[in-house]
């Protein structure tokens, strides 16, 4: 049986309309079909995601804010339900170039952005690039600065983006199948969940954006570099940390180093939650949201 493949500008029949319950909207930007969502009304929140996800990671931080923001959710080319440009690269640099794009084509502005993971040099490089166009931060467990000679992300990054990582993404869709449940800790994810995640990968070609992004956790060190330079620009903007504190990624250091960096910050410790908090945690995330909202970004 053939697997099912993503239509550039469809909705695929595999994607359950109960759990993901909203609008697929499309824009072509620079040759690619990038997919997204938009609901609710109020200010805006730009929700990026990592790797290997996509739009349906922030499925009930959606439901849960959408009465109160404007949410604002796209897929990178190659994720997801989005289509890249032949010869398009996959690169973090590439991703954070496509993600101004599309703030300029929706004109979106007084930018609140949530990010995690790889959504977050994508998303602190556009704040940090444009920084009077943001106006808060909510940091999920990420990173935005060069990791040379850090034994725990050099491992990871030489495994999974080096070619033994390559041939397990390629013959079995690896990142997808492998790294996402070890990324959730409270609980496992019912079929159709993973299914989501799953099917945007249908084939070895498919699978080629999920190797890049662990591959450029050090070669991407000059695009690193310079986030780390312009987060000062960002320093004063209310920023809430939201951290899972059993990650297999980013640790007590990374999160300490972002509570140095931001002098209006909020930390909330996700307690027991892994990696993708927004699937281990949403219950907890929304209503931190909404109270540091309140209280600190619109009533500081």
């Amino acid at each position: 049986m053939t697997e099912p493949r993503v239509v550039p500008g469809e909705v695929p029949e595999w994607l359950p309309r109960d759990l993901f319950p909203y609008e697929n909207r499309f824009v072509e930007i620079d040759g690619h079909t990038i997919h997204y969502v938009d609901e609710g009304a109020g200010p805006t929140l730009l929700l990026l995601h990592g790797n290997p996800a996509w739009s349906f990671l922030y499925r009930e931080i959606i439901a849960g804010l959408k009465d109160r923001f404007r949410c604002v959710s796209l897929d990178y080319p190659g994720f997801g339900l989005s289509a890249a440009a032949e010869g398009y690269g996959y690169l973090p640099a590439d991703h954070a170039g496509v993600v101004a794009a599309f703030i300029d084509e929706l004109g979106l502005d007084e930018i609140s952005v949530m990010v995690q993971d790889w959504g977050g040099p994508i998303g602190l490089w556009n704040a940090q690039r444009e920084p009077e166009r943001f106006r808060a931060l909510i940091i999920g467990n990420t990173w935005a600065w060069p990791v040379d000679g850090d034994r725990h992300f050099e491992r990871f990054s030489k495994l999974m983006g080096g070619g033994f990582g390559r041939f397990l993404i390629r013959n079995f869709n690896a990142f997808v199948n492998m790294v996402v449940p070890k990324g959730v800790r409270r609980g496992r994810l019912e079929r159709r969940v993973m299914q989501a995640y799953r099917r945007p990968f249908p084939t070895g070609d498919s699978r080629l954006p999920t190797h890049i992004f662990p591959r450029e956790i050090l070669e991407s060190r000059e695009f690193l570099a310079e986030i780390e330079a312009g987060l000062e620009r960002l320093s004063g903007k209310p920023a809430l940390i939201l951290w899972g504190d059993r990650d297999i990624a980013f640790r007590d250091i990374e999160r300490e180093r972002f509570e140095g960096l931001f002098t209006d910050h909020r930390t909330v410790v996700l307690e027991g939650a892994g990696h993708f908090i927004q699937e281990d945690a949403a219950a907890e995330i929304v209503p931190a949201i909404r109270a540091w909202w309140d209280e600190v970004v619109e009533g500081g």
